[in-house]
């Protein structure tokens, strides 16, 4: 994948008040109506034919785009890895990253560099739109202006939102505990487990107890993804079939199994075995929630007992997006014991311990 860095002469003061990068990897944002009535991918460098109040932000805008704009559905490690490692060479000249993405895999992505981006002190933020910037209703021209506004702002000469986060529809959420619950209205996304980061209204009302203090230390990047994970969902009627076609999936290191409320699995004797098997061979069984809220607690029901007791761990309040990210990139920087130790740890606030 190649990258070109766009020139936007936002008419910004000798002195700007800040620098934000701006990443463009495709989506719906960024498209446009061609002479036949197709929308196809714009040249990024026009926006502010689009977007005219970015001269008034007082900002150096920088953008760095994909030479060829991806749909999110074609995102995957590669693209992390790419994404993650402009942020590393450009995080000395910039305050704050704006990642301009498709909303299917958003959270996907933005889980994942909240893993990758190790000792993060500046803001990442995920934003998009559910219509094109072309189009009259669009929510792309809030969406990103904010989101610049968000990546940039600063307390006391620190960022104020130092996390991977996603803003859409006037609303902050932290990056690894969002899932997109919604296509055809503009309140794509949802955290169930974890407040608001920040509302945006009149003006951007920050909720500090909800945002994560900035480490200390360097930026370190974790760009080693093994994609040998699965998802396994249950569901009334399950067969031993469906089951075992996952669980003996070719070289696959970890699976992703998501139960009923706070963990719960039917107690089928053959269930038990082939899971047991598995974690015999070597697979990692994370277990969360089917739930959209709450928490898995391994062992609180005769139904989850069994399972704590062949090894499974459980996935607290993991979101399926952020299980299968940390999964990855956990189990490609590290070895098994390691690995699951730290899948069990909140590394980035994605997980209630």
């Amino acid at each position: 994948m190649k990258l070109k860095r766009l020139q936007v002469n936002t008419a910004s003061p000798a002195q700007p008040r800040g620098s934000v990068l701006v990443i463009y990897t495709g989506g719906t944002f960024g498209m446009a109506f061609d002479g036949s009535g197709t929308l196809v991918p714009f040249d990024f460098s026009r926006i502010l034919g689009y977007l005219p109040p970015l001269k008034h932000l007082a900002l150096e805008l920088n953008v760095v785009s994909f030479e060829t704009p991806i749909d999110s559905s074609n995102m995957g490690p590669d693209h992390w890895r790419i994404i993650a490692e402009v942020i590393r060479d450009e995080y000395d000249r910039n305050d704050g990253f704006v990642v301009l993405h498709g909303t299917d895999t958003m959270a996907y992505t933005a889980s994942a560099l909240s893993f990758m981006l190790e000792g993060l002190s500046k803001p990442v933020v995920f934003t998009g739109a559910q219509l094109p910037v072309s189009e009259p209703r669009s929510d792309a021209r809030e969406n990103l202006i904010t989101a610049i506004e968000i990546a940039s702002a600063k307390k006391d000469g620190k960022a104020i939102v130092p996390e991977v986060c996603i803003y859409f529809d006037y609303e902050l959420l932290r990056g690894n505990r969002s899932r997109k619950v919604e296509s055809m209205q503009f309140d794509a996304f949802d955290s169930g487990n974890y407040p608001l980061l920040a509302k945006a209204g009149v003006k951007i009302d920050y909720n500090h107890s909800a945002i994560r203090q900035a480490p200390e230390g360097p930026l370190r990047l974790h760009t080693r993804v093994d994609p040998r994970i699965a998802i396994l969902k249950l569901f009334p009627g399950i067969t031993r079939e469906a089951v075992r076609s996952v669980l003996r999936t070719p070289d696959v290191r970890g699976v992703v199994l998501e139960t009923y409320g706070s963990g719960n699995a039917p107690t089928l004797p053959w269930l038990v075995a082939e899971l047991a098997d598995a974690i015999a061979r070597g697979v990692v069984v994370l277990n969360i929630s089917q739930c959209p809220g709450g928490m898995v607690i391994l062992g609180r029901y005769e139904t989850s007992k069994e399972l704590l007791r062949i090894g499974v761990i459980g996935g607290s309040d993991l979101t399926t997006e952020a299980a299968v990210t940390k999964m990855m990139i956990l189990m490609g920087e590290y070895d098994r014991d390691r690995a699951v130790e730290l899948i069990q740890t909140s590394l980035a606030g994605e997980m209630s311990v």
